[in-house]
C-alpha cells in the first residue's frame, strides 16, 4: 500500500491537494469576510437613513472631514443658494440614463456654505450643448441632505480629467472645489431630499442607493464545497489506487498457479506398460 501512495505520480497528487485544499478554505474564509464587511456596510446605511435629521454643524464643519459612520445621515441648513457658483458633475446615473448633478452653495447664516447636491438632469444631446438646467430658488431656504464625504479618485475608482466643458467636474472634491469660491465650505455634501419652500421645476432628487451584501456569502459556501469535493476525491482515488494493486497482485498469483508448465507429484508411482491379458504370445 505504501509502495503504491508513495509513487511518483501519487505524491504529485498530494502535492497538489496540499496546495489546493487550504487555498480553497482561505479563499472561503475572505469572501466571508468581504460579506459581513458588506453587511455592517448596509446595515449602518439602513440606520443611518432613518435616523432624525440633525444640524448640519452637528456632524460637519469647515474643512473637516466626514466620519464614515456618519454618511448618509440626514442633516439640514438654512440659507441662500449661490447659482452663480454652480457646477455641473459629470457621468452621474438617473432614472432616464447617463447625466448631471446639479452642485450647488447653499450659503448658510453663519457664513459658511454646504454644497448641495441638488439632483439629476438629462445629458444634452451633444457635449458641445447647453444642459437645461432648472434654476436654484431665490431667498431663503431651508433644505433636507444626505451627508457624503468628499468623493476622490481611490473613494470613487473615477478619474478625473481635463478638458471639461466650463463649469462641469468629473468628482466631487470638496477641498479643491473649495479653494475657487470666496467663502469657507463646510467638508461634506449632501444630497437633496426636502426643501422648504419647495421650488418651481427641479432637478431629479438622487435616490438612496439599495443596500447590497452581494453574492459573497455564495461564494464562500461554494469554495469550501469545492475543498470538501477535492478531500473526497483525493480519498476515493488513494483507494482506488490500492485496490487496483491489490488485484494485480492477485491476478498474478493466481496465473502463476495456473500455468507453471511442470507436472504435478500426485504421490503415485510411475505408470508401468502392462501385459496384455487372456492373449498367449506368438509361439
Amino acid at each position: 500500500m505504501l509502495r503504491v501512495l508513495l509513487s511518483k505520480r501519487m505524491l504529485a497528487f498530494h502535492a497538489l491537494v496540499l496546495v489546493v485544499v487550504p487555498s480553497f478554505i482561505w479563499l472561503g474564509f475572505w469572501q466571508l469576510d468581504r460579506w459581513e464587511e458588506k453587511s455592517a456596510a448596509a446595515r449602518l446605511q439602513e440606520e443611518n437613513l432613518a435616523a432624525d435629521p440633525v444640524p448640519v454643524e452637528e456632524l460637519d464643519a469647515v474643512g473637516a472631514e466626514i466620519d464614515q459612520d456618519d454618511r448618509w445621515r440626514r442633516v439640514t441648513a438654512t440659507g441662500t443658494y449661490d447659482p452663480g457658483n454652480e457646477l455641473l458633475v459629470r457621468n452621474r446615473d438617473g432614472s432616464q440614463g447617463v447625466g448631471l448633478h446639479v452642485l450647488t452653495p447653499l450659503v448658510t447664516e453663519d457664513g459658511a456654505a454646504l454644497l448641495v447636491n441638488r439632483g439629476w438632469i438629462p445629458q444634452p444631446p451633444t457635449s458641445t450643448a447647453e444642459p437645461e438646467v432648472p434654476p436654484a430658488p431665490e431667498g431663503e431656504v431651508t433644505v433636507t441632505a444626505r451627508l457624503h464625504y468628499s468623493e476622490t479618485p481611490e473613494n470613487t475608482g473615477v478619474r478625473d480629467r481635463g478638458g471639461l466643458p466650463e463649469g462641469q467636474i468629473m468628482l466631487i472634491d470638496v477641498d479643491e472645489l473649495a479653494e475657487d469660491l470666496p467663502y469657507p465650505v463646510y467638508g461634506g455634501y449632501g444630497d437633496l431630499t426636502e426643501q422648504d419652500p419647495p421650488s418651481g421645476p427641479s432637478p431629479e432628487h438622487v435616490a438612496a442607493p439599495e443596500t447590497n451584501t452581494g453574492m459573497n456569502l455564495s461564494y464562500a459556501v461554494q469554495w469550501w464545497v469545492f475543498t470538501v469535493i477535492a478531500i473526497v476525491g483525493w480519498i476515493v482515488l488513494m483507494r482506488r489506487e490500492v485496490g487496483d494493486a491489490e488485484r494485480a497482485v492477485g491476478a498474478t498469483g493466481t496465473d502463476g498457479a495456473g500455468d507453471g508448465g511442470g507436472a504435478v507429484d500426485t504421490g503415485a508411482a510411475p505408470h508401468e506398460p502392462q501385459e496384455s491379458v487372456g492373449h498367449d504370445a506368438p509361439g
